[in-house]
């Protein structure tokens, strides 16, 4: 392995890929850190819906989060949400918040509120990092890029599946999420900061017919590869 101080692995893809899953999984194999960057925005989504911010406004939700002190937190090697000192962390993954999130992170400031804290902790640990522009903007240096796919109607099946699971399906059809998806697809690949899309040296890996297990084996293979 390249002897380097630390060690960042990158890991992008739209919703539904099992890019947490599969970090997670990493995590635990390479004893790295793991950090959900999509937690982080998600922190900022329930701060400005807690202030009824007109979330299509960009000024609006801007001044909204000049107020918003977000940390983290790792407690039994879990990553937790800190919003003003407050533990969110168990209200961060309803449909609301996550549709809430997609709309905001499309604006700069959110998105540069967030980047001096991801890339600091990158500075300071071996990390796997997920998201939608790691590979891309915030570690571009990153030593590992990886870009998950799968098709769409898997993807939307396995979000079904977890919020039912968490009990958070808040009467959500499979469609509706489906169709809720596909717009947030098209934003978050159509968004003029930081849009989503594969870094060019980025390993591409469809995730449609793979288990977490497979896919993590693959990935291993090309972090051990380093050097």
């Amino acid at each position: 392995m390249k002897d380097i101080k630390h060690i960042s692995v990158a890991i992008d893809g739209p919703s539904g890929v099992g890019k947490s899953t599969i970090a997670k999984l990493l995590s635990q194999e390479l004893g790295f850190v793991y950090i959900d960057t999509g937690a982080m925005f998600r922190t900022l989504a329930v701060h400005v819906l807690d202030k009824n911010t007109r979330l299509s406004d960009c000024e609006q939700v801007e001044r909204a989060i000049e107020d918003a002190d977000i940390a983290v937190r790792y407690i039994g090697g879990t990553q937790h949400m800190l919003l003003n000192g407050e533990d969110v962390t168990d209200r961060l993954r309803t449909e609301r918040v996550s549709a809430a999130a997609s709309v905001i992170s499309q604006y700069p400031k959110v998105r540069q509120t967030l980047l001096h804290l991801q890339r600091s902790i990158a500075e300071k640990e071996d990390v796997i990092m997920d998201g939608r522009d790691i590979g891309t903007v915030v570690l571009p240096d990153a030593d590992v890029k990886i870009f998950l796919t799968a098709a769409p109607e898997i993807r939307a099946q396995r979000r079904f599946d977890q919020l039912k699971a968490a009990g958070k399906l808040e009467g959500a059809l499979l469609e509706d999420i489906l169709r809720d998806q596909q717009e947030r697809d098209h934003r978050d690949s159509n968004r003029e900061a930081a849009p989503l899309r594969a870094a060019e040296d980025a390993v591409l890996i469809d995730t449609s017919f793979l288990s977490a297990d497979e896919v993590k084996t693959l990935i291993c293979s090309e972090i051990r590869g380093i050097g």
